[in-house]
């Protein structure tokens, strides 16, 4: 595959993940303040294979994953790594967030079937703990590469809240993952699940972190 200039201007930016709601997420608003197109894994002409996510941070996944599809695309590739930090559980889920149940995860599936079993999970693993202390914050972090320089750019978010009760209806209309569980600070009155993707990506961790990381893109050089 041609190997693209570093200039921030022209080459495309592949957004490095198999999460469709990410990917969506991402492009919203990236395509608001970078003037190259964005790419996702689904447009490179043949399937990568996803690596190892074994780093005991969100940075050093992310990092990870930014630097495996930049090296083997030759594209500059953005990753991020996020999940949630639950306060009663000491930072779990954390990192494990995707795959938090995952022995009970049947064989092949899909990632809606794995979202639902992490929640059911979590929820088990909060039962009985007060309102006061189902506090939680949604963390990403993000990592922009480039082939031959690996890490080049680095962003943090993080997006306040607290661990409902049970899920709400309609759960996940508008978010995927956690979200039909976790109510927003201040008001804890509605979840992300019940926001729309505009309302979410404007106080959201990954929104956070991407227009961070967006701002310093457009404010230095990517030449090496």
């Amino acid at each position: 595959m041609r190997r693209h200039s570093l200039h921030a201007n022209t080459p495309p930016i592949l957004i490095a993940t198999t999460n469709h709601g990410k990917l969506r997420e991402a492009r919203a608003i990236l395509e608001q303040s970078l003037p190259g197109p964005i790419r996702g894994l689904d447009d490179l002409d043949a399937p990568i294979a996803e690596p190892v996510e074994d780093g005991d941070t969100f940075e050093a996944n992310a990092r990870l994953k930014a630097e495996w599809y930049a090296e083997r695309t030759g594209m500059i590739c953005l990753a991020d790594d996020s999940g949630l930090v639950v306060d009663a559980l000491d930072g779990a889920p954390g990192v494990l967030s995707a795959r938090f149940g995952s022995d009970r995860f049947p064989a092949g599936a899909d990632r809606g079937t794995r979202d639902r079993i992490n929640r059911e999970l979590l929820m088990e693993r909060m039962d009985g703990v007060a309102t006061s202390e189902r506090t939680a914050r949604f963390v990403c972090s993000i990592v922009l590469a480039a082939p031959d320089r690996g890490a080049i750019l680095h962003a943090q978010g993080t997006f306040e809240g607290c661990i409902g009760e049970a899920p709400r209806v309609p759960a996940g209309a508008n978010g995927f993952g956690y979200d039909p569980i976790f109510l927003v600070a201040p008001a804890f009155d509605v979840t992300c699940a019940e926001m729309t993707p505009a309302d979410k990506n404007a106080i959201s961790h990954r929104g956070h972190a991407l227009r961070e990381l967006a701002k310093r893109l457009n404010a230095v050089s990517l030449r090496g």
